[in-house]
């Protein structure tokens, strides 16, 4: 028993047919049809003898606009929005190893399936009477239609078995397109197979010709694999094939990485288990991403050995190293960003009694109140992917009571009563440096205490800090600065963090 087929569907397919036109499903909407996950198929391809102009007479609402003969179909339903629907093809001449240089109309399914990927792929679906189909093909029910299945590739027994396996020769299929290289790790990855003897030797023979893909095209599959309920799992397929040294090469740095007591994993394997928790507990892309690279910086900062190693600022290195990352393989800005930020304050540290309410304000003005959710979640999965917990979840429990305690105390300037403004008044001043820097040393009292955020104290303030030059003022914020970052030091060397 398979999935249900939308009515649309048929409907597309009887309709070909009633022109004597051959149709068939194929590709990933069958595949899905046969796994029975239940899951709603938003990709539904069809194969067919119709060329592409025949195609757009029996469809007004479509389009053409490619070398591939594919026409998109729009069939007027809430379920199914577009339809591929493709001339039998076959195509030659692989030259970028990437897009065929010569794509020539096919004239058979037999042809056109034999150009597809991999055997799960290369399943097709004719609409069919048990009495018209084939002598010895396989018929199955759909609702109230027949389909006759043509699995000439043994399609049907690998996904039975869940394998991945090439459509002939591997070598063959990714030298044509090496994509499929990625293809394979990510849907070994998505649906839990395994991949063939033949096929995986062949990844780890021809993994060099990723090099020649289009970076956007290897983030996109990297993206599919990272969100996945097995991230970890397709991580570790891409080291163990030979793809990961060409998408992220600083991840091997970790192997054989051993850190401290605190930790009974390499870097590698800690970084990856810190990604299979973010997924397990359903985080979002970016908190798994920041899982995955969170120590990335450490194998560059490691001072002495297991068990009393040190990583003194990994978090200042790694944040530089994932936006080196990201942005060679050209994911969005904000993304970019936002996963960057995580990791450079993913150290933050909290202990009940010993971090103030004025603590966790400044913690709050460091890193965002946006980013103060996913940190913890990023903390959660990194605390599960080190095989031995440092600190027990109550502590960040505690610690998230305390962000909701203070969120709505001042925590940056423009919480502050008064503003530059008053500041220019009260002093007789103009624009400058002076105004932004008294601003700061007021929002540092506030931070400790405030209570103090009343505006007849702020303007006595101003008064009183005016009497500092913009150098005395750089310096007091600096000095500030330093015995913040200097007990926030002695906190992580005490507790080997």
């Amino acid at each position: 028993m398979i999935n249900p087929i939308p009515n649309v569907i048929i409907d597309i397919l009887k309709k070909m047919t009633a022109h004597k036109f051959e149709a068939y499903l194929v590709g990933g909407c069958v595949r899905d049809l046969f796994l029975n996950k239940n899951k709603i198929i938003s990709d539904w391809d069809i194969t067919t003898s119709a060329k592409p102009e025949e195609i757009q007479e029996l469809f007004s609402k479509s389009r053409y606009e490619n070398k591939f003969f594919t026409v998109f179909v729009y069939p007027n339903d809430d379920q199914v929005k577009e339809v591929h629907i493709t001339t039998f093809r076959r195509e030659e001449k692989y030259l970028d190893r990437r897009h065929p240089e010569v794509v020539v109309f096919g004239n058979s399914i037999e042809e056109d399936l034999s150009r597809r990927d991999f055997t799960i792929n290369a399943l097709a679906l004719k609409l069919s009477e048990p009495s018209e189909a084939k002598k010895g093909s396989t018929i199955i029910e759909v609702g109230s239609n027949y389909f006759e299945v043509v699995d000439i590739y043994q399609g049907l027994k690998d996904l039975k078995n869940k394998i991945i396996k090439t459509v002939g020769n591997p070598d063959k299929r990714f030298n044509e397109d090496a994509l499929r290289l990625m293809r394979a790790v990510r849907l070994a990855t998505q649906l839990h197979f395994e991949i063939d003897g033949d096929t995986f030797s062949s990844l780890q023979k021809n993994a060099s010709l990723s090099q020649g893909i289009a970076v956007e095209r290897i983030r996109d599959e990297f993206c599919k694999i990272i969100d996945s309920s097995e991230p970890d799992r397709g991580i570790e397929l891409l080291r163990k094939v030979g793809l990961l040294q060409y998408i992220i090469p600083e991840l091997l740095e970790g192997v054989n990485c051993l850190q401290n007591k605190h930790h009974i994993y390499d870097v590698y394997t800690h970084n990856l288990y810190s990604l299979k928790f973010a997924a397990y507990f359903g985080y979002n892309f970016e908190v798994r991403l920041a899982a995955l690279l969170h120590d990335i910086g450490k194998p560059r900062v490691k001072k002495g050995e297991y068990p009393s190693a040190t990583f003194y600022q990994h978090e200042i290195v790694g944040a530089k190293m994932t936006k080196e990352i990201l942005t060679r393989l050209k994911f969005p800005k904000n993304t970019v960003d936002k996963v960057t930020h995580l990791v450079r304050y993913h150290l933050f540290y909290y202990d009940i009694g010993k971090v103030t309410e004025a603590g966790v304000r400044r913690f709050i003005r460091r890193v965002g109140l946006d980013n103060v959710k996913l940190l913890i979640q990023l903390r959660m999965a990194e605390r599960k992917g080190s095989g031995v917990p440092k600190a027990k979840p109550y502590r960040l429990r505690h610690f998230e009571y305390m962000i909701d305690k203070v969120k709505k105390d001042p925590i940056n300037v423009s919480m502050l009563k008064v503003d530059g403004y008053d500041v220019m008044k009260v002093l007789n001043i103009g624009p400058g440096p002076k105004v932004g820097l008294i601003l700061s040393a007021l929002l540092e009292e506030i931070l400790t205490d405030p209570t103090l955020n009343e505006r007849s104290y702020l303007i006595e303030r101003i008064k009183k800090l005016a009497e500092l030059s913009v150098e005395e003022l750089k310096i007091k914020m600096q000095k500030i600065k330093e015995f913040q970052d200097k007990e926030d030091l002695e906190l992580r060397k005490k507790h080997a963090i």
